[in-house]
């Protein structure tokens, strides 16, 4: 306000050269033009604000709404990591309760086994016992109604005897039969020339066997229809055990890739939840850093346009006053004769030579500053004021003062609108530059681990190619093993037995020789037999002893090739069964890494599309910093020189106005 005054103050000291204006008149004028022009700045200065507090508007409402869209995104990772959780508990669960189930009825069916063993091993021995009792009831029944001629009464009798050693004959049927065995053979005696078993009494006994032998063979049909029914129930029990036992264990593998899966599905999931967390803390932060900003802006708005309406208004009611009747009447009726006298020629005169004289001043101070400052404004201006008139360099000054201030209020708004921008830019820059590092090292990651288990797939088939093409090898090397073991077993026994059959012939032959006495039995020999022969006892030991070596060979040969052939058996096995587990845990690998090739594959497909978009997103964010740097970057001078040199600028300017001021009123 007080610089207000002052160029007030000069303006109605320099209005002498109107001659038909009045220094009051040229006041009021002034006071319109500076009134509106305040409220062509009030209005123009709304409509900026007006333009920012929309600017903060949609800013906060877009942030706003990506807050609420991460906010529900996490409630719904939330929910959906706790869910995996339960999931995964419940697998667990589940799994455990298989696994003991798998269990008991594996027990189940070893114990069920155990006893069908027992039961199958008494049902033999009762039935061979039904059958041999069956068998001689049988025998002694036919014997004991037979009566041939020819069949004495002790064959009857041995058939009969022989029922007492059976375990299955009741006491009393053993009582009744022996005492049919000790019966006086005498007394029972017909006419016959021989003791036969006699009907008379033998009928008794049948009868009984008979009975004996229809109830065990009832008992024996029972008890087959028993095993048979035994083993029915033992094969249902097992079949049921053994689907049941497979139903299972399919399930637990089912469960336990379900877990293993929601267990990646909760991890990435977490993965997910702490990414959209750490954007929406990222937005929430900006977001109040904006809305203190807007705050802060919307602040000084209302504070500056209260400061306009007070200044209009004082504006205003100076008018009001000037052109009041106490000061333009007293005005119009005073001062005009003191402006028109001859005074006024002279007056000019003498204010034309100060005028002159005040310029050269002023113009050797605005060089001195243009100098000091290296201002280009300055210099100019200095060159000026020295060939323009005196109210024209005023004027010149003046209207400088106000350019200079009101480039001064615009360098600041929009170096306001700058910094928001550029801070708003830099971090989508930053943000769009760590996710596009983030998705090449993800993807990175990605194709490596591919490759890595594309490799390993083909490693793997190609060794288990390798396991089965060992195992044929390993099998037909096997088979003639055998092949060759077993003919030279067979072949070695047969040897061993031929052997063996030779060495008998020719013991006995010597052992008999060596007894022999033809010689003394014998005429007398000639003499060249003067010992009797008793075989080539010289060489018989040589040749017992090569072929009892041949034997003792042809036997430890039998003997070294059926240890091998138990040994390359064992090794053979032994390898069946590692090829076998290998080739599983090989086979199972494969499935494992080709699933994850396949799932990492789809995985890589999603993370190069987020790259190409978040990478638009990141050339779109670097191009407007570029459109922003003629204009907000600094180009070598900062903004708080900038403003320093204007001030001392518009310092240097009102200091002339106030030498020409001085030189005016002098």
């Amino acid at each position: 306000m007080a610089r207000m005054l002052a160029v007030l103050a000069l303006h109605m000291i320099s209005s002498a050269d109107g001659a038909q204006v009045t220094p009051v008149q040229k006041v009021i004028q002034l006071l319109i033009g500076m009134r509106e022009k305040g409220k062509e700045e009030k209005n123009a200065e709304q409509v900026q604000f007006a333009a920012y507090k929309q600017f903060c508007d949609d800013t906060s409402a877009e942030k706003k709404s990506a807050i609420e869209e991460a906010n529900e995104r996490i409630d719904v990772l939330k929910a959906d990591i706790e869910k995996y959780v339960a999931t995964v508990a419940k697998l667990t669960k589940e799994i455990a309760e298989h696994d003991a189930d798998i269990a008991a009825w594996t027990g189940d069916q070893k114990a069920a086994t155990k006893i069908r063993h027992i039961e199958k091993i008494d049902y033999d021995v009762l039935h061979a016992d039904y059958s041999e009792s069956i068998d001689a009831l049988g025998r002694a029944i036919d014997v004991l109604k037979a009566r041939p001629q020819d069949l004495p009464q002790a064959a009857s009798l041995v058939q009969v005897s022989a029922l007492k050693r059976l375990s299955l004959i009741p006491a009393s049927a053993k009582s009744l039969i022996e005492s049919f065995l000790q019966a006086d053979p005498e007394a029972l005696a017909v006419s016959a020339p021989e003791a036969y078993g006699y009907e008379s009494q033998s009928t008794g006994v049948i009868d009984m066997l008979q009975k004996l032998l229809d109830k065990f063979i009832e008992e024996r049909t029972s008890l087959e229809k028993k095993e048979m029914n035994s083993k029915h129930a033992f094969d249902m029990l097992t079949a049921d055990l053994t689907a049941q036992i497979g139903e299972a264990t399919q399930d637990r593998t089912d469960k336990a890739e379900t877990k293993a899966k929601t267990l990646q599905a909760k991890a990435d999931a977490t993965a997910e939840k702490r990414d959209t967390t750490k954007l929406r803390d990222s937005d929430q932060e900006y977001l109040n850093n904006l809305e203190a900003t807007c705050e802060q802006k919307s602040s000084d708005f209302e504070a500056r346009q209260q400061l306009r309406a007070e200044e209009i208004e004082a504006i205003n009611k100076a008018i009001e006053i000037i052109s009041s009747n106490a000061v333009r009447g007293n005005a119009k009726n005073l001062l005009p004769g003191f402006v028109q006298e001859i005074k006024v020629p002279v007056l000019a005169m003498l204010r034309a030579e100060m005028h002159h004289q005040a310029q050269e001043q002023v113009a050797d101070f605005l060089r001195e500053r243009a100098a000091t400052l290296g201002s280009r404004v300055l210099s100019a201006m200095a060159s000026r004021v020295s060939d323009d008139p005196f109210s024209k360099v005023k004027a010149m000054i003046k209207d400088l003062i106000v350019r200079l201030m009101e480039e001064a209020n615009e360098e600041a708004e929009h170096k306001g609108w700058c910094d928001t921008e550029l801070s708003t830019n830099e971090q989508t820059r930053s943000e769009k530059t760590d996710a596009v590092e983030t998705l090449h090292a993800e993807i990175d990651q990605l194709e490596a681990s591919i490759a890595k288990l594309t490799q390993d797939i083909t490693e793997l088939s190609a060794a288990v190619a390798e396991l089965d093409a060992a195992m044929a090898k390993a099998t037909k090397l096997r088979q003639e093993e055998k092949a060759e073991n077993t003919q030279t077993i067979e072949d070695s026994q047969e040897a061993q037995t031929a052997v063996a059959q030779a060495l008998t012939v020719l013991k006995e032959f010597y052992a008999k020789a060596g007894d022999a006495t033809a010689l003394v039995q014998q005429p007398e020999a000639p003499e060249i037999f003067d010992a009797p022969y008793k075989g080539m006892q010289s060489e018989n030991g040589g040749v017992l002893g090569m072929l009892e070596v041949i034997e003792s060979d042809f036997a430890r040969l039998e003997s070294e090739t059926k240890a091998a052939e138990a040994t390359q058996q064992k090794e053979y096995d032994a390898f069946m069964s590692d090829s076998k587990v290998d080739k599983a845990a090989k086979v199972t690998a494969i499935d494992h890494k080709t699933a994850k090739e396949l799932d990492e594959s789809q995985a890589l497909v999603t993370q190069r599309e987020d790259l190409e978009m978040t990478q638009k997103e990141l050339d779109a964010a670097l191009a407007y910093f570029d459109k922003l740097k003629p204009s907000c970057v600094d180009d070598g001078v900062s903004a708080e020189d900038r403003n320093a040199r204007r001030k001392e600028e518009i310092e240097s300017l009102q200091e002339a106005l106030t030498i020409l001021a001085g030189e005016a009123i002098a």
